[in-house]
């Protein structure tokens, strides 16, 4: 079963990316969903454990919002041993503190631990529990290594999808280049110095001319405070045209009032 049109060219990105497994999933729009935010952080291997209403399920594909070959190439198990026996390395989600003896690690330091074990070649897999109830002590015995969000303690709720987006996510960042903070331009550029030294002397030729620049013993300290202000940020080539036909309209409409 397949969406109505495909859905988005997504393939396997590498055989040893984690598989994400839901264990004992209770709605195909919440598999559907999944799909979804495992599109959105590069991820494509989903397993189904003992899904309760079966597979597959139309529903899930309308609700994957293209994420359609995700569901397409989805494999379905009857128990968590079936599903992670030619896995090397086992986390699983765990949102409450559990009497059990294992490492215990953030979203963001499982997927550190996650883009290691694939490097290394190795398959690796991440459990997630039915949506009321989440992982059960038997489910969690099948794993390695625990994951828990660190999240507001007066309110940790998540649902099924927003779970695994949080780890697809996490996953992502790992390998993604994008800075933390860029200056966008589009069309146009960074003024270079000397584009913002011709407007400056543009702007107080006209200044000078119509008097601002009456007061002698202020002018310096006015023209430096001028220039920091057009200096101090990233103008565009842009705006200093538009800055350029402002005091060319403002000089212009002076001379045509002179007498």
């Amino acid at each position: 079963m397949t969406g109505r049109d495909g859905g988005a060219d997504l393939a396997p990105l590498s055989p040893f990316d984690p598989v994400v497994i839901l264990i004992r999933p209770q709605l195909a729009e919440n598999i559907g969903t999944t799909a979804r935010a495992m599109a959105n952080g590069g991820l494509f291997h989903l397993r189904i454990v003992a899904p309760r209403d079966g597979w597959p399920q139309e529903r899930a594909w309308y609700a994957s919002s293209g994420a359609d070959r995700i569901l397409d190439a989805a494999t379905v198990h009857e128990t968590v041993d079936d599903a992670v026996a030619d896995l090397h390395r086992v986390f699983a989600t765990c949102p409450r503190p559990r009497h059990i003896i294992k490492p215990l690690m953030t979203a963001r330091g499982a997927a550190a631990e996650l883009r290691t074990t694939a490097q290394q070649g190795l398959r690796s897999g991440i459990l997630f529990g039915p949506e009321r109830t989440g992982l059960d002590n038997e489910d969690m015995a099948r794993a390695d290594t625990l994951i828990r969000y660190p999240l507001n303690p007066q309110f940790m709720s998540l649902n099924l999808a927003q779970a695994v987006l949080v780890m697809a996510y996490e996953w992502y960042l790992t390998e993604d280049t994008t800075p933390e903070q860029h200056f966008m331009t589009n069309e146009t550029h960074v003024a270079t110095k000397g584009e913002l030294e011709n407007f400056n002397a543009h702007l107080l030729r006209e200044l000078d001319a119509c008097g601002f620049l009456r007061n002698e013993q202020k002018k310096p300290g006015m023209i430096r405070n001028l220039r920091h202000l057009f200096t101090r940020g990233q103008v565009t080539e842009q705006e200093l045209r538009t800055l350029h036909g402002v005091v060319r309209e403002l000089s212009h409409n002076r001379r045509s009032k002179q007498p």
